[in-house]
């Protein structure tokens, strides 16, 4: 655990660093898409449905992005 919390803070990105960083991506987009999706559609389905379709599908688009950014920077953070 101490091993972890040093990389975090010196920005080393490892498997076990990538991975913490992608779930909490992953749960801050899901809060975003269910705020988003009552803002946006919550007078329209309902708040219940629209918060948890923003849920779900938010991060579709997140995962593949963080993915992508953090194999970016581990391969500029190589050389």
């Amino acid at each position: 655990m101490a091993d972890t919390l040093t990389n975090f803070v010196f920005g080393d990105i490892n498997l076990t660093t990538g991975i913490v960083w992608l779930l909490i991506a992953i749960i801050i987009s899901m809060i975003g898409g269910a705020i988003s999706g009552m803002i946006i559609a919550g007078g329209e389905i309902g708040y219940q449905l629209s918060a948890m379709l923003g849920g779900l599908l938010a991060p579709a688009g997140v995962i593949p992005a963080i993915i992508l950014g953090l194999f970016i920077l581990s391969f500029f953070g190589m050389q």
